[in-house]
Order: C-alpha cells, then sequence, then structure tokens
C-alpha cells in the first residue's frame, strides 16, 4: 500500500522507521519530512493543515492511507476532510480533537464520564482567574485551555508565579491558546504516559511511557516539549494500567461516542499515579513526542497493522506482540533551547552510528544542506536504542550521543533515572 504521513518531527520519523519495517508498506511518503526522514522516504512539501490540499494531493499520488503525525492538522479538521473524499485516514476528527485543542472541554468529558482528575476552574476573565488563585492558594497550575504546543502549562509552587502566569497567557503569550485558562489543584504523585489505540468503540492500549519535561537534568530548569523518554513505566503497572482503562479512558470513549463525535486515532493520557490510584492530567490527541520514538522501537512493523486496524475499526481483533524489552530515547536540543536557539550548526558523525532495530537516531529538528546535516530546530535529535533492561538500553543510547560530533547542541545525562 501507499502511505502518507503529516509532520516533519522525531514522532513522524519514527512512525516513517516503523512503517518502513512492514512489507504491506509499497510507498512512503512524509509531508513535510527532514533532513532524516529524507534519508528513508520520499518528502513533499505541502500545507498540512488544509485539507482539501491534502486531499488533493492524496489523489494524486494513489495513497491508500494517511496517518496524520501532529495535533495541529487534526485540531484544523484534516481528517474530516479525508474522510469526506472517502480516504483511510489514522487520526481524529476535528470535534474528537478537542480533547487536546481544549482544556475545559476535557474537564467537561471527564466530569460527565466521572473519570478522576483534579479539581478546576475555568476563566476567560483574568480578574476572575487571579481571585480562584487567591482562593486556593499554591501549589497550583495555570493551563492554557487552547492548543499551545506543549508548554502552556505552568507548576506554580507558589501564588505570584500563578499570578504572573494569568498575565502571561491572557497578555498573549501563548497567542490565542491563552485566552481562556484552566486552574488545577496541583497532584501529587509520579507522572506516566498510557498510549491507547481507538477506533472509536475499543480500546487497545499500546503502551507505557515516561517521559522528562525539564530542561536541566535532575528535572531542573524550564519545561520544554521533552528532552528523552523510556518505555516501559515501571510506575505503571499492569493493575494500575487496567484501572485507568477502566476508570478514565473506557468511560471517556463511550461518552465522545454518546456525544455522536467516536475517537478514533491514538489517547494519550498523562496519568499522575498516588497510592495505586491514577487520575488523568490531560488527553493528547496525538502520539507524545519522544514517547513515540521508544514506542515505535519496540512495536516495530506491527505498529503499521495497529494504526490501519484503527482506522479500519476492527481493534477488537487486534492484539500487541510486545518483546519483553526496553527502550530510552536521549534528546539532542539546540544550546539556548527551550529559549532562544542558532539554526543552522552542522552535526557530524551521524554517519558512523548503527541504524538498525536496536539502535536508531529519529531527527526532529535537521536538514541537509550542501551534503551536511545541519540543526533547524530547538529539539533535534532523539538518540534511542533498546535493550534486555532498561540499563542497558541507556547505555547504547548513551554510547551513540558520545559518537555525535556536534558543538551546537547538548542534552541531559541523566534520562531514565526515576526508573533506575
Amino acid at each position: 500500500m501507499n502511505i502518507l504521513i503529516l509532520g516533519s518531527g522525531g514522532r513522524e520519523h519514527a512512525l516513517a522507521w516503523a512503517v518502513m519495517q512492514n512489507p504491506k508498506c509499497d510507498k512512503l511518503i512524509v509531508a513535510p519530512g527532514n533532513g532524516g526522514i529524507a534519508l528513508i522516504a520520499d518528502c513533499a512539501k505541502i500545507d498540512i493543515e488544509d485539507g482539501a490540499t491534502v486531499a488533493n494531493f492524496v489523489s494524486e499520488n494513489a495513497i491508500d492511507f494517511v496517518i496524520i503525525g501532529p495535533e495541529a492538522p487534526l485540531a484544523a479538521g484534516v481528517a474530516d476532510r479525508l474522510r469526506e473524499a472517502g480516504i483511510l485516514v489514522f487520526g481524529p476528527s476535528e470535534a474528537a480533537a478537542e480533547l487536546e485543542a481544549s482544556k475545559s472541554f476535557t474537564k467537561e468529558i471527564c466530569d460527565a464520564a466521572k473519570a478522576p482528575t483534579a479539581a478546576y476552574g475555568h476563566f476567560n476573565d483574568p480578574q476572575a482567574a487571579k481571585a480562584y488563585i487567591r482562593e486556593q492558594g499554591a501549589p497550583i497550575v495555570v493551563k492554557a485551555d487552547g492548543l499551545a504546543a506543549g508548554k502552556g502549562v505552568i507548576v506554580a509552587m507558589d501564588e505570584q508565579t500563578a499570578l504572573d502566569a494569568i498575565d502571561d497567557m491572557f497578555g498573549g503569550a501563548f497567542g490565542g491558546a491563552g485566552a481562556e485558562v484552566v486552574i488545577e489543584e496541583f497532584m501529587e504523585g509520579e507522572e506516566a504516559s498510557f498510549f491507547i489505540l481507538c477506533d472509536g468503540k475499543s480500546a487497545l492500549p499500546i503502551g507505557t511511557a515516561q517521559d522528562h519535561k525539564r530542561v536541566g537534568e535532575g528535572d531542573t530548569g524550564l519545561n520544554t516539549g521533552g528532552m528523552g523518554a523510556y518505555s516501559p513505566a515501571p510506575v505503571l503497572s499492569d493493575e494500575i494500567a487496567q484501572k485507568a482503562l477502566d476508570e478514565i479512558i473506557q468511560p471517556t470513549i463511550d461518552e465522545m461516542a454518546r456525544r455522536g463525535t467516536p475517537y478514533q486515532g491514538v489517547l494519550y493520557a498523562g496519568l499522575m499515579i498516588k497510592d495505586g490510584q491514577p487520575r488523568l492530567v490531560e488527553y493528547n490527541v496525538r502520539f507524545g513526542d519522544p514517547e513515540c520514538q521508544v514506542l515505535m522501537m519496540r512495536l516495530g512493523a506491527q505498529a503499521l497493522d495497529l494504526l490501519q486496524a484503527a482506522a479500519e475499526e476492527r481493534l477488537a481483533e487486534a492484539r500487541v506482540n510486545w518483546a519483553d524489552d526496553h527502550a530510552i530515547t536521549v534528546v539532542m536540543a539546540a544550546n539556548g533551547y527551550p529559549g532562544s536557539y542558532e539554526k543552522g550548526s552542522v552535526i557530524k558523525g551521524l554517519d558512523t552510528l548503527p541504524e538498525d532495530s536496536m539502535n536508531m537516531v529519529f531527527h526532529a529538528g535537521t536538514t541537509e544542506k550542501d551534503g551536511a546535516m545541519t540543526a533547524t530546530g530547538g529539539r533535534v535529535l532523539n538518540v534511542t536504542a533498546r535493550g534486555a533492561s532498561l540499563q542497558e538500553a541507556r547505555d547504547r543510547a548513551y554510547a551513540m550521543v558520545e559518537a555525535i560530533d556536534w558543538p551546537g547542541g547538548f542534552y541531559r545525562r541523566d534520562i531514565g533515572w526515576r526508573a533506575l
């Protein structure tokens, strides 16, 4: 089959790599792709948030299956335009993508589904929001209601930080995403990610992971899109995962179906776990980045079969075959990230590294220029490895990191520290 993946990050490189392992993939195009993706697939420059443009491209290139990577085209209704054109697509409708596009919508669904989550308030007026913060006290969590590329969440350990976050959000720091805010109780515990495929009715868990959001070692410094991840997450035991499925995930899927907006795609549940009880932190309607990289390393070729089963509403008959192993990814980011950073620095040594089912470097922000791989983003590379133990996977990943010659980049040296 001919397959199109939409996106340009490390997540899409990992999806492309897994899809290419499956013999049913005859041709793969990624739009727009990046420097690393271009080494394994064709790349196409199209506007991936314009459903009509994507549908025309699919028709012109005889595409059989479209996999939507990032949240922006989902929130823009690209999956809807493709389904209207009779095209098989993996990814939720615009209405279902509200689970990520609006924090207040998610809270409303949780209330209706009786899914355990943090107590909250929803505000479109800064003074009312500040009064709520003063009433509740700190620590407290302030979230931009809309899509903010994973950065619109402020965990305020003191009241002034929370009040400043209100000023920033209503002042436009996150664009239109901050026109409304959700303020939540600070939940204690350990956070982990749970990934579930959905076909509108059935739910199929496909893995757990834990990422490292803070830029600095020991989970210090500013929040980022993620500096590394590992899978599986030990804190998400089989028992707790089943509890999350029964009390949070399936009730959410049932409520979405009841509303006439069935959820089809991957549901990424961020969970806070304390004393064996999971509570929902938030939903994302796409694979996490960099969590996708460790999941795809562990799933391999079967990933395509599973995504296709979700798109064709056949999940009830699908099964996941896990290797009893571990995977870890270490993000290499441009100096200065998550603040301002330079683009265009040259990365050397990548061609000396292994590329197989146990070791891969997934590109997140690169392009090839004059025969050299150059950095074009903040998070640039995801150095990923598998092993029989997390320690073995970690040792492999860091050995690859050390072989990469890139003075313009940095990385955390403690990825996996919670589990190890």
